[in-house]
């Protein structure tokens, strides 16, 4: 059980951002849900309405979360600050628009797919572009200092 346990412990260091990035995407995912649900099926807002507003919500939940769990981003000033979280943002209006809500109108509007299968299909899309986004643009100068760092 301890071979176990230590394999399984190296495996997390080996690929710890990518386990804590799935994590909190799957609590940022949770947040969208719900986030979803409450105005489309309890208040009976229009689903695409409804997606824009779980879309907002996830977005603040997925910066907070994102910079102290996975990133572990420090920012050194007001300016630095601001800088990576409209970066952050834009990135995320970029994936919003497109996937989050543009496929969602394609897929429930359009090809008239039921709302609940095309969230899920437009989540998953989103967690992989809002990760690969991420790494390579918004934390990417953290990133570069932290394997600098690690290399000493």
């Amino acid at each position: 059980m301890k071979k176990l346990f230590n394999k399984c412990m190296e495996l997390y260091k080996k690929y710890k951002e990518i386990i804590d990035y799935l994590v909190v995407g799957g609590i940022v995912t949770v947040i969208n849900f719900i986030s979803y649900c409450i105005p489309a099926k309890i208040f009976h807002i229009d689903p695409v309405i409804s997606q824009v507003i779980a879309w907002v919500v996830s977005v603040i939940s997925a910066y907070v979360l994102n910079k102290i769990f996975v990133f572990r981003s420090k920012t050194n000033s007001f300016k630095e600050l601001m800088t990576e979280m409209w970066s952050f943002i834009i990135g995320r209006l970029a994936t919003g628009a497109l996937c989050d809500v543009g496929l969602f109108v394609l897929m429930y509007n359009i090809l008239h797919i039921n709302d609940i299968v095309s969230k899920i299909t437009t989540q998953v899309l989103v967690v992989i572009l809002n990760y690969v986004l991420s790494k390579l643009v918004i934390f990417k100068n953290k990133t570069k200092t932290e394997n600098a760092d690690s290399a000493k």
